[in-house]
């Protein structure tokens, strides 16, 4: 959430900034400027009416002490108390327009985002390895696990419906070994704390991440206390989670650590669900947009002034994984069109797929400055200092297991079907070096 001084002192680079992310200012703003006139102006007065009414209570003690009457100064310190509280009220009610409109405002995107209306206006930062080409032509991944027998994607349609998986043999063995891997390398060689976190949160976790109230329709909500209120943020409910930024991120939700303590880094293993509203018709084959998947996640806490370091270095840990791996990728900035609504700065890291002939997105690595602090109140005090500070929080995947699966399946297939086990995984996967057919 942006601050409200803030917001008011730089109304006219809200509006521009809003502009590059393809929105309309006067929508999503409102009567901001008037909303904020009438609620500063009902605190000056109620301010104002308290201070006369001070004045008043005085004049009446001393004629009370005098004895005279003071009947006419009491009825005119009552006549302004309610003058008093009906602005109060109207301030109050002013109060919560304003947040009602802070809190619909997206982050805004940092100065050095290239402004574009959508995915085609993302610029490629850096290229790894080359794309990965055979003498054969290579097939997509849900051919070559459907053929192996280590995916079957139509006994998880029976069970649970579309945009299910289910894995088999080496197959539920490697994606085991994935997740194993990555946590490994961020745990031992990256310096994060790996946290296992619930699978479930509740509305206020989803708020101070930047899912709710907005993208409601995007998760799958538990039905043990009814239906969700927009507005009622309840501790209470459930809702599976989207990705582990939720829970993570939420941990130190409405806690001040001290300076000393960042850069907090966690990485955590989870499955993450998704209800993908509005993507039917969209990759409709294979794993790309599944409801259930798994992902190994890396959150950051930091200072303000560390917050760009901490982007660069979380998005190189990603990276990291698909070098290791061996998997060709690119990593790309994405626009002020594209961007996420939390965040200010996204890197996107896209791993080749030589079966579909295309990028895809398998890593995004963002800065929300302190945007999602500011939502979870999450704050930081440095040394000597008499008031805390919102912190910066940073999160990307690291990868999504899945996504790292099906591009094994597809860089490393072979002629006879079969596929290589890249080297950096056979130790995950007792040794085994190739996956052949699977009996069942």
């Amino acid at each position: 959430m942006l601050d409200l001084a803030w917001v008011r002192a730089n109304l006219a680079t809200v509006e521009t900034k809003l502009e590059f992310r393809g929105m309309d200012p006067a929508e999503v703003l409102g009567d901001f400027a008037a909303i904020d006139a009438e609620r500063r102006d009902a605190i000056t007065r109620v301010e104002s009416l308290k201070a006369q009414r001070n004045r008043i209570a005085e004049e009446v003690g001393k004629k009370k002490r005098a004895g005279e009457d003071a009947s006419s100064l009491m009825e005119e310190t009552r006549a302004l108390k309610e003058q008093e509280e009906s602005l109060a009220a109207a301030a109050s009610a002013a109060d919560l327009k304003l947040r009602t409109i802070l809190e619909a405002l997206p982050n805004l995107p940092q100065d050095d985002v290239p402004v574009g209306a959508d995915e085609h206006g993302n610029r490629v930062e850096k290229i790894w390895g080359e794309e990965t080409k055979f003498d054969f032509t290579p097939k997509p991944h849900w051919e070559i696990g459907e053929a192996l027998g280590i995916i079957d994607f139509n006994r998880a349609a029976k069970i649970s419906g579309s945009r299910f998986v289910v894995h088999f043999g080496a197959g539920a063995r490697l994606e085991r070994a994935l997740a194993a891997f990555m946590l490994d390398l961020h745990t031992r060689e990256h310096g994060y704390t790996e946290v296992l976190p619930p699978f479930m949160v509740n509305s206020k976790s989803l708020f101070g991440t930047g899912q709710l109230p907005k993208f409601a329709e995007d998760l799958f909500h538990m039905d043990d206390k009814g239906a969700y209120v927009p507005g009622e943020l309840q501790e209470g409910d459930h809702w599976l989670i989207p990705t582990a930024e939720v829970p993570v991120t939420n941990l130190l939700r409405d806690e001040t650590v001290d300076a000393a303590q960042l850069p907090i880094n966690y990485t955590a293993w989870t499955p993450c669900f998704r209800s993908e509203a509005g993507s039917y018709g969209k990759d409709v084959r294979g794993m790309i947009r599944q409801h259930q998947f798994q992902k190994v996640e890396l959150v950051k806490f930091t200072t303000p002034e560390q917050s760009s370091a901490e982007h660069e270095a979380l998005t190189r840990h990603a990276e990291t994984v698909l070098e290791k791996l061996r998997l060709p990728y690119r990593r790309m900035l994405l626009c002020t069109g594209d961007m996420g609504f939390s965040s200010s700065k996204t890197y996107d890291l896209e791993v080749w797929l030589p079966g579909q002939g295309l990028y895809r997105e398998i890593s995004s690595c963002s800065n929300f400055l302190d945007f999602q602090a500011r939502r979870a109140n999450i704050r930081f005090r440095a040394p000597g200092a008499k008031k805390s500070e919102y912190l910066h929080t940073l999160n990307g995947s690291g990868l999504a297991v899945g996504r790292t699966y099906l591009a094994i399946l597809e860089n490393y297939q072979q002629a006879d079907g079969t596929v290589r086990i890249p080297d950096a995984l056979v130790p995950y996967m007792g040794g085994q070096t190739v996956i052949t057919k699977e009996a069942r």
